[in-house]
Formats: structure tokens, sequence, C-alpha cells
């Protein structure tokens, strides 16, 4: 499989929804596959939350290959051989493109709290300045999970002659007050983390020593992103081997993952990325905070085919269904799908049960659905 990194520098003012400017920023991606000559083969991947441009393949140096590796490659569900696919790394994120940790041009001072509170919409803008300076004014599809499918439902609502399919997965047409709340932690932990000295640490020494408070936080994504089945499957009541049952911090097999998994978080994650990405989500909204999502979704053009997991415990599948219903009930049924994924992984079901749905994907872009 043919992979490229690169990054893209925006001197033009991207104008936000917030009335604010970004100027200038760059955009870091990266693509795998070969464009065909009339552009036709281009397949838009977005990632969510904590993922990035890396979606498949693998580094020399990397213990693990990108984050949808088992979804995209040469004879895959995403078939490489095929598909032209470009994943961005959304601004706003720590892991290349402009961020709150990005100097504040003119300025070599990093933005910090200065960086503008920034929308899904705000993101697919910027990804679109990119592929309209890449010559790409249409594709094949635009799939993706979570914030990822927030994005997709954006291009397919505002940008409805992009792509002739969209898939989004493991989504909502806006975040409910449940999805705000575990956010709700996350932010709160960070913010009166000593160490996050009111956004102005040091990054070197988050990276030596970690964030508690951001690590605090991930585990109430964590427990958000699993669900209570895969949890009594996993760890059961186990205890860990090390530790004795009477020790007041001897921990459960579940404690012990979730400290493995959130205390090394802080050092790849950003803080500050980390805060304003989740008011990102929690400000998604379809239909832009209109009384009624009908008049959003009226707009869309492309084929949207709705994948949700049934196990989901962060965006729960009535969510996708509701997309559903609002469609057929518009007129527009037989512009839509929707398939609820019998998963046991909850809303990481997405990234990790991938076999449970690469199939129906390929039927869907071969157009046998």
């Amino acid at each position: 499989m043919k992979i490229e990194t690169k990054t893209a520098r925006f001197t033009n003012p991207l104008y936000l929804e917030s009335g604010r400017i970004l100027e200038p920023y760059e955009i870091i991606y990266e693509t795998y596959g070969t464009l065909n000559e009339d552009k036709s083969n281009v397949i838009v991947i977005c990632h969510a939350l904590a993922g990035s441009h890396h979606a498949a393949g693998r580094y020399a140096d990397e213990a693990k290959p990108g984050w949808w590796d088992k979804f995209i490659g040469d004879g895959k569900a995403i078939d490489t051989t095929k598909y032209f696919v470009i994943c961005t790394n959304n601004i706003g994120s720590c892991f290349g493109s402009t961020n709150p940790m990005s100097p504040n041009y003119p300025s070599n001072e990093p933005y910090r709290f200065k960086f503008p509170v920034l929308t899904i919409s705000d993101i697919v803008k910027a990804q679109r300045n990119l592929f309209d300076s890449l010559g790409i004014h249409h594709v094949r599809a635009v799939i993706g999970g979570s914030m990822g499918g927030m994005q997709a439902l954006c291009y397919a609502i505002e940008h409805p002659r992009f792509a002739d399919i969209v898939i989004p997965m493991a989504t909502t047409a806006y975040t409910r007050p449940w999805a705000i709340a575990f956010n709700k932690i996350a932010m709160e932990a960070v913010r009166h983390d000593p160490a996050f000295n009111n956004g102005h640490y040091d990054k070197d020494d988050l990276l030596a020593n970690g964030l508690p408070g951001l690590a605090i936080g991930r585990m109430a994504g964590l427990i958000g992103y699993l669900s209570p089945t895969l949890f009594n499957k996993k760890f059961s009541r186990n205890y860990a081997h090390t530790d004795g049952l009477y020790e007041l911090f001897g921990r459960f097999e579940v404690e012990r993952y979730l400290e493995y998994n959130s205390y090394s978080f802080p050092k790849i994650f950003d803080p500050l990325s980390y805060l304003y990405i989740c008011k990102t989500m929690n400000i998604f909204d379809a239909g832009r905070n209109k009384d009624k999502l009908e008049d959003s979704f009226s707009k869309i053009k492309c084929k949207l085919h709705l994948i949700s997991f049934s196990d989901d415990m962060l965006f729960f599948p009535e969510e996708m269904e509701e997309i559903y219903d609002i469609m057929c009930k518009i007129g527009k049924e037989e512009q839509v799908t929707y398939k609820m994924i019998e998963s046991e992984s909850g809303h990481d079901s997405f990234l990790v049960e991938v076999h449970k749905f690469e199939n129906y994907v390929k039927d869907i872009l071969e157009e046998k659905i």
C-alpha cells in the first residue's frame, strides 16, 4: 500500500462560525493508494476525538498500525488498490494540524486559550479548502465514526454535492446531555489539575510527567466508550494478583485497566486540544440549533448509509434511528439506509469489530446496497 504524509499551509483566512478568523493554519494529512486520472476514486476518512491523520499502515518504528488499519488497505473493505484514501488531522487536534499550542502568528507564542472554539462545520470547511487545493472537488465517499461521523453528516448537509456516498458510524445528529456529562468530567479534571497551570503548562513537562487530570478525564471517556457487557466479560470481579484484597489501594483488574490506559494518554495527547475538542463535540448540532432537524436533512443529495452499534453507550442506536426516521418522514427514504450492528465492544465497536460490518461497507461502495 502506497502511503504518503504531507502538510499543507493556508494563508487565506478561515472564517469560523463563531465570527473569529483562523489565519494562517496548517493541515497534516495522509493518503493511501493512487489517485486515478479523473480523480473519481477518492474516499475521505474522518477521525474521532483522539484520532489522527494516521488511519492505516505502520511506520517503521511504530508498535501499532494506524487506528483503522483493519478497515483500510490493499484488499480490505476500503481497498487501496481501488481507492485513493485521504485522512486529515482535524484543526484543533494535536497531531500536526494547527491547534491551541501552535504559534499565534505573528508571535511565536502559542495560542493557548486565545485559540478559537471550533465547530464541526469549521473543521469540515478547512478540509474542503485542502481538497480544493489538491484539485479534488468531488469524492466517492466520506466515512467516519463518532466525531468522524459528525463530520460525515456535516458533509452530507452542508456540502451536499461533494460525495456520492456518506457513511456515518456510531454518531448522533446532536450531542445529548449524557455525552456532554462525560465530557464535563474530563474538562473539569483537566482544568483543576495544578500541573495544567491554567493552560500555561510546559509541553516538555507534560511529556515527562503526564497530567493526572487528563488521565482521570480519559477514564471517564473509556467508561463511555465501552459497555457494561464488555467490562463484565473482560474483567469480571478479578483482582490484580500483585495486590492485596485488604490493601486500601489494591486494585480490581478493571481498575488496573483504567490506570494503564489512562495515565499513558497525557504523554501523547495535549490537554488544551482535549478541552477544545470536547467543546466542539458538545456544541455539535446538525440542526444548526433550529427547532427541527428536517430543515437540515432536506438538503442532503447523497446516499446516506447510517451504521449504529447495539451496545454503544455514548451515542445510542436510537440516535441514529432518529436520523433514518426523519429522512423517511421528509420523503428521502430512497437516499438512506440504516443498519445496527450487534456489537460487544460498546462505542469503540466501530474501531475494533470491523469484521462485523466490513462486507456491508464493501457492498455499499460497490452500489449493491
